[in-house]
């Protein structure tokens, strides 16, 4: 095996994100009234979802495609794709970290939705946790009081919150760093800084791809780019309805009052990581396109985020500020299989917030297709058939 890699290993998404395992993440974006908010949104440059007004052609036609998926059926169907493929991955991914004796701070400890205002705790009772509960996933209503009593960081004043017992949390850079450890002691080779410049197509396969550190040939093909995927995959032909959606994290040295689970702030939409060798906010979800770099805007909104729930919102220490780009697909369903339209090639992108959560099934997914077994999961709902791919 060999990857291909534009940078080096987890330098992307998997470097900056909040490190959460959740199955409680099931309930999809698309749902009735998210276009709506979407563009309400784009008055409000720091608000947690936020549409930048410039007019972009391919996000504009992503957004239309969307909207369309804005329905209960539609929402239905992504949530129990969703939460196959998280339920399975959070079972795999456990089992990795032990066997694979992964150092990455890998805590089985739940992650806890904080709430100061009864009107939100009571929609997302009536929605996210009765959600949760039909698709067997387990979800715990608290008074304030017991939230307070479990989390001392918090700040008085909660109305209530929704404990997920079966999330987790890991420190993301150092899993992939484990995984990329991992591939190359059983043989494989990771070419890292091998930005592809060219995928060459003939008589109904990928023939070779192209890259900064020379030209590759393969039986199979798997095209896991993230972000980039619509953009190669134009190469090929292919029109992943996909769009990138930008995500910000601070990340400190840990304080003393570091939260003893991971967070969801849920009113400010800011979370909350805690590991031993670090601290970090993280999440809002902006939709500008291929636009590169930090907006101080969402960086400020994260912090007063934290400072109106926490005792201590930063840690000592600034540490990092990140962004990255989230493959978004348009049905918030990950794409993973084989192409209808190139014999060798596979497809595994568009995991969205995910990515790290939905790895390990993914990773079977893929193995078990190319081996030409039968898969654990339903590949159906995940097929590139489904987008004409």
């Amino acid at each position: 095996m060999r990857v291909l890699e534009q940078g080096t290993p987890g330098c992307g998404s998997s470097h900056g994100n909040c490190g959460t395992i959740t199955p409680s993440h099931a309930a999809p974006l698309a749902m009735p009234g998210m276009p709506g908010i979407a563009l309400r949104s784009m008055l409000r440059a720091d608000a947690p979802l936020y549409l930048n007004p410039r007019f972009d052609g391919p996000r504009l036609r992503w957004l239309l495609g969307f909207a369309r998926h804005c329905n209960w059926r539609d929402f239905a169907r992504a949530a129990e794709a969703r939460a196959a493929i998280l339920l399975r991955s959070r079972r795999l991914l456990a089992e990795l970290v032990r066997e694979q004796g992964l150092d990455c701070e890998f805590a089985e400890a739940g992650e806890l939705y904080v709430y100061r205002t009864p009107r939100l705790l009571a929609s997302d009772e009536r929605h996210h946790a009765a959600l949760l509960d039909r698709l067997g996933i387990e979800v715990r209503r608290l008074r304030g009081n017991e939230v307070e009593e479990a989390e001392p960081a918090l700040k008085p004043g909660v109305a209530g919150g929704l404990f997920h017992p079966g999330d987790a949390r890991l420190r993301p850079d150092r899993y992939v760093a484990g995984l990329a450890q991992r591939v190359r002691e059983l043989g494989g080779v990771i070419e890292s800084g091998a930005r592809i410049d060219h995928l060459e197509a003939r008589d109904g396969r990928v023939s070779h791809v192209r890259s900064t550190r020379g030209v590759f040939h393969g039986g199979q093909v798997v095209m896991a780019l993230g972000a980039w995927s619509p953009l190669l995959g134009r190469m090929l032909g292919l029109r992943l309805p996909m769009q990138p959606g930008k995500g910000y994290s601070l990340t400190y040295t840990r304080p003393v009052r570091a939260p003893r689970h991971a967070l969801v702030l849920r009113e400010a939409a800011v979370c909350v990581t805690t590991w031993a060798s670090g601290y970090r906010l993280g999440s809002t979800m902006e939709f500008s396109g291929y636009a590169e770099g930090l907006n101080r805007t969402r960086l400020d909104a994260l912090r007063r985020g934290a400072a109106a729930g926490l005792h201590e919102p930063e840690g000592p220490q600034l540490l990092e500020e990140w962004w990255g780009w989230r493959p978004m697909s348009v049905d918030e369903v990950p794409i993973i299989g084989p192409s209808t339209r190139w014999s060798n090639l596979h497809l595994a992108t568009a995991h969205g917030m995910l990515g790290v959560s939905m790895s390990a099934a993914t990773g079977e997914l893929l193995a078990a297709q190319l081996a030409g077994r039968t898969p654990e999961l339903d590949p159906a709902p995940y097929a590139p058939a489904r987008f004409g791919l």
